[in-house]
């Protein structure tokens, strides 16, 4: 079996209530997908997260590498495009050019093995993952505030058991909508913050103290993702957990992370750090240094099932009898992109994801959706 073809689509959507966070907003979903055709008239379906003209530039760059190769052999054409482009692409949009690839390497190797990507990952340890719903972005509202707090309300009201709020405003801002949602959620939902490296030192320790007492899951992106040493001072003057790492690329990234005690949890965002082939190693790291992983996600269905198996995959670290909560970014903004281009092998039910069976990635795209909003 052989790579035939490898294309790419750039796909965009304007949004009709535009929305943005601590550093831009957003008008509209743009999107880059890439699909592989083998030989024998196989299909995998990959995706990248950054800037879709790019990636798209990327993608075809380094589709000249693979073709002709088996996508049975995933490490080996990861290999050929890490080596091909590490002189100049280590980091950033190159990198998530790679993960479009391999994503669609993997769907592919599923499929004409007739068996889910987490089983090639070597075997799913849970059936069932925790969802989190993604949402709560600032917004032009009379009573943001407000707003947001009936957001999350909803979020419950669908049964989910935990849910992501931005923060990244001012301080005096942020203590006001954190207190204002706990309060409006109750006790027995878990509230995590994201400030997308909207502070400095200082101000993220007096933040983290002001809602210590709100009971935070965790505290995402808290500084610049180039402070290791500040993101391991504020993990010290601090009881909530800090998580990032959706900005690093790679193992080697990720090491930097871990062997600076920057993080508690780890945030890979497998469309971006280096696709599941990489990812897989970065778990390894992760457990050398028993960091827990909770992957990013931000992308279509495609994206979001790649976590799915990655995540039903991951080891209890540490190991115990009862098996903790495995935590999944379900993104929950305005994203016909997702919703109407692919179509995913689960739903959430009462809070919980059941993991997929079905081979490869388990996702389907609708191509007649898809050319109406491609570029």
């Amino acid at each position: 079996m052989k790579i035939k073809s490898i294309e790419t689509f750039v796909l965009s959507d304007k949004l009709d209530k535009p929305f943005y966070f601590s550093q831009w907003s957003y008008s509209e979903r743009k999107i880059c997908l890439v699909k592989l055709t083998t030989e024998c008239g196989i299909v995998g379906w990959g995706e990248g997260y950054g800037p879709a003209d790019v990636l798209s530039a990327g993608v075809k760059l380094l589709s000249q590498y693979v073709m002709g190769m088996n996508p049975l052999e995933n490490e080996t054409i990861w290999d050929t495009m890490y080596r091909r482009s590490l002189d100049y692409a280590r980091r950033g949009v190159l990198v998530a050019s790679i993960s479009a690839i391999d994503m669609a390497v993997w769907d592919a190797k599923g499929k004409a093995l007739n068996v889910p990507v987490h089983q090639l990952l070597g075997g799913k340890k849970r059936d069932i993952i925790t969802p989190y719903a993604t949402g709560l972005y600032f917004r032009e509202e009379k009573d943001l505030t407000q707003a947001l707090a009936d957001e999350a309300v909803m979020y419950k009201d669908l049964g989910y058991h935990a849910v992501k709020m931005k923060v990244g405003m001012t301080l005096e801002k942020d203590i006001e909508m954190v207190h204002a949602v706990r309060k409006a959620i109750g006790d027995d939902m878990k509230l995590m913050v994201d400030s997308n490296h909207a502070y400095n030192l200082r101000e993220a320790i007096i933040l983290s103290k002001a809602i210590e007492e709100y009971n935070i899951g965790w505290f995402e992106e808290p500084v610049s993702p180039e402070y290791y040493d500040q993101y391991a001072e504020l993990r010290q003057n601090t009881t909530i957990p800090i998580a990032g790492g959706e900005c690093e690329n790679l193992r080697y990234g990720f090491h930097q992370l871990f062997k600076n005690n920057s993080v508690d949890i780890a945030q890979p965002d497998i469309a971006a750090c280096g696709g599941l082939t990489e990812v897989k190693k970065i778990a390894a790291l992760a457990s050398a240094y028993g960091k827990e992983i909770v992957p990013h996600s931000w992308g279509t269905y495609i994206a979001i099932s790649a976590a799915m198996h990655f995540i039903s995959n991951l080891e209890n670290i540490p190991g115990r009898m009862f098996n903790s909560n495995f935590y999944m970014e379900h993104d929950r903004t305005d994203n016909d992109l997702r919703d109407k281009v692919t179509i995913p092998d689960f739903e959430v039910k009462n809070g919980e994801l059941i993991v997929s069976d079905k081979p490869g990635l388990g996702v389907e795209v609708d191509e007649a959706a898809l050319a109406k909003f491609c570029l």
